[in-house]
């Protein structure tokens, strides 16, 4: 039997990014991983970082690599109705956003655990939480062909939306809000240099369509298409050809076609589960809550989550004061919620759900008052850049 002060499940970016900033504040932690580190490490994911979340990652000392490769962007292009309109984050908010995938940052949580030799333990089997009703929670599992138990004082559950934490809870004790959107992203990944210098974000007849990147000689590139749709139904070639058509003229014109390295179809969904804390199980993530891409809040919003969470484990480990563990789940709800508006509605603007002409007609009025208004700018940009935090 080992014994932690804190379990966390799952060794995406919220679990190792907790870690890390546990481990610079003295606080031991052990992360549990049922993947193999390359699968972690080849996951495809969001691109756009808040600055909230570039700060948070300068304050867990894994920026080196960040401050120097990501590209900043300080606004990016709505296209509708055949033309294309910049908004001008900084000029709007005084901040912009920065470009950075997802992928290296866990690549650099991961080697910032391993320098500090406490890296994750990947493909750790059969995890099962229990006791975190009292004072004693324990997490069991089986690694390399042996049963392990572990005791600690807290779980976090980091193990996205399929994990073990948030099943282990009660039925009756939490309650779940759910929308699923009915259609899905093709996504490419291509070796080619992106269409604009920014993001991309485009209303069509045909359904949205979307122009990002991972660095000046990667594109990221997405059309919205049928859930049912197998991705095989989706050569290179018809995918450069519809992505074309749904973008602005000019836009479309800068596209450079290329093989793709990487192709898949992600569903959009909201969703939030309440409450985040379950004596002494706390959830973080997607394993609490799930955003459509659309406004690039997910990686940001668990990062959020992460915040919060850390600073409560500290003031608990350091005073034996569980104040700030108590506001848990109040106060990451409240920004939770705010993080699913704004990303529904971004979703309702951009996407086609119906066939139908009105619905349409609506979403172009909708886009031309907002981009003919300073205020309307504003708030869609504040939302963007990320909401400031609560005073501590």
């Amino acid at each position: 039997m080992a014994r932690t002060q804190v379990a966390i499940i799952g060794a995406g970016p919220s679990g190792l990014l907790l870690s890390q900033l546990l481990h610079l504040h003295g606080i031991d932690s052990v992360v549990l991983e049922r993947q193999s580190r390359d699968h972690v490490e080849g996951r495809i994911r969001a691109g756009v970082l808040e600055q909230g979340t570039v700060d948070l990652l300068t304050m867990a000392k894994v920026d080196h690599r960040l401050q120097r490769e990501r590209l900043v962007h300080d606004g990016f292009a709505l296209g509708f109705a055949g033309r294309s309109f910049r908004v001008d984050l900084k000029g709007l908010t005084g901040t912009g956003v920065s470009v950075y995938g997802q992928t290296e940052v866990t690549k650099d949580l991961m080697d910032a655990r391993a320098a500090a030799r406490s890296p994750p333990i990947f493909e750790a089997g059969n995890v099962g939480i229990a006791g975190f009703d009292g004072d004693h929670p324990t997490v069991r599992y089986t690694h390399e062909g042996r049963s392990h138990e572990l005791v600690c004082d807290y779980i976090i559950g980091c193990d996205g939306y399929h994990g073990v934490c948030r099943r282990s809870v009660p039925a009756a004790l939490i309650q779940t809000f759910e929308r699923v959107y009915p259609f899905g992203w093709l996504g490419i990944l291509a070796d080619v240099p992106p269409a604009s210098h920014e993001l991309v974000y485009s209303n069509h007849p045909r359904g949205f369509a979307m122009c990002s990147m991972r660095s000046l000689t990667r594109s990221r590139y997405y059309v919205q298409c049928g859930l049912e749709e197998p991705v095989d139904a989706w050569p290179d070639s018809r995918f450069w050809d519809e992505l074309r058509l749904r973008l602005p003229v000019d836009v479309a014109e800068a596209v450079v076609t290329g093989p793709s390295i990487e192709k898949s179809i992600a569903p959009l969904r909201s969703f939030v589960v309440e409450p985040l804390r379950f004596g002494r199980l706390f959830l973080v993530g997607d394993a609490a809550h799930i955003v459509p891409p659309t406004g690039a809040k997910g990686l940001n919003l668990a990062a959020a989550d992460v915040r919060i969470l850390y600073r409560a484990l500290v003031e608990r480990f350091r005073t034996g004061r569980t104040h700030l563990l108590d506001r848990y789940s109040d106060q990451v709800l409240r920004r939770i919620w705010m993080a699913e508006r704004f990303s529904w509605w971004f979703t309702s603007v951009t996407h086609k759900f119906s066939d139908d002409p009105f619905g349409h007609r609506l979403q172009l009025a909708e886009l031309d008052y907002l981009t003919g208004s300073t205020a309307a700018l504003t708030s869609l940009a504040e939302n963007y850049v990320g909401l400031p935090f609560s005073p501590d």
